[in-house]
């Protein structure tokens, strides 16, 4: 027999849920993760919740891997990769469908080994600036973007939240993982590109202002250090047996303790 439905989870999951769709509640100065922790505080207050069992459902392995990957990802933000690449991208002398191409492969590749989120957030504005000096629409570029990092995600266990979950749950072989998921993923970004070819088709051009975001300067010395401790992060989840949280820590611990780049500044990097 299927259990009744609790009228205040019901309730609780309806606003947090409405909160996640608006980006904030009106008149609140809360985000999506704010609203996510505010639900869950609602159904501990409410006792739907113990504090014990809240703290079981944390996945501390998962967290961690994620923690660690995200340090990553905003070492190669704050490095100023992300903006000197999509610029480079952008400027080279391409047809638009073309660019759209090398777009979703970048995208894709970026976003199976680095935070999607992250790739989105540190791209869309540098692209958005590009296609205005070339008098380029920016919606189809930014669809093959957000399409490409989500597809491209999902090639790898370390690509996005859910699959660092399921990876972790299910304890899945990284290397295992990556060679049933990569053909479909390549696949998925052929479809992307196609796709979004195929309706913009004779419509690339469009006349939008240019607004110079302050994307930092980009720095070679940083960026060799986060490709460095990505490569051999990555190297360790395909050869070696040790947890994976235990490796992205590491290299997090690696990429912290620099002489120029605040821990401050990477720890409280705004990915929302």
């Amino acid at each position: 027999m299927t259990p009744p439905v609790d009228p205040v989870v019901l309730v609780i999951f309806l606003c947090v849920y409405l909160g996640m769709v608006l980006g904030e509640l009106p008149g609140l100065r809360l985000d999506r993760a704010g609203m996510a922790l505010l639900g869950a505080i609602a159904l501990v207050a409410a006792g739907r919740v113990t504090p014990a069992g809240a703290w079981a459902m944390v996945d501390v392995g998962t967290v961690a891997l994620l923690f660690g990957l995200m340090v990553v990802s905003a070492q190669f933000r704050l490095g100023g990769f992300y903006s000197a690449l999509t610029r480079r991208l952008a400027s080279r002398e391409l047809a638009p469908a073309r660019l759209l191409g090398w777009l979703v492969v970048v995208a894709g590749a970026l976003s199976a080994v680095l935070a999607n989120d992250i790739v989105c957030l540190a791209m869309a504005p540098v692209l958005v600036a590009g296609c205005g000096r070339r008098g380029l629409d920016p919606v189809p570029f930014l669809l093959g973007l957000a399409c490409a990092a989500n597809v491209g995600s999902a090639a790898t266990l370390i690509g996005n939240p859910q699959n660092m979950l399921i990876g972790q749950t299910l304890d899945l072989s990284f290397a295992g993982y990556l060679a049933d998921a990569f053909v479909p993923a390549a696949v998925g970004l052929a479809v992307v590109w196609a796709v979004v070819a195929r309706a913009y088709r004779g419509r690339w051009h469009r006349a939008v202002a240019i607004v110079e975001g302050g994307a930092p300067a980009f720095n070679a010395w940083q960026t060799l250090k986060g490709t460095v401790v990505l490569a051999a992060v990555v190297a360790a989840f395909l050869v070696a047996p040790w947890p994976r949280e235990a490796v992205a820590l590491a290299g997090a611990g690696l990429l912290l303790t620099s002489r120029r780049m605040a821990s401050r500044d990477v720890l409280g990097l705004d990915i929302s």
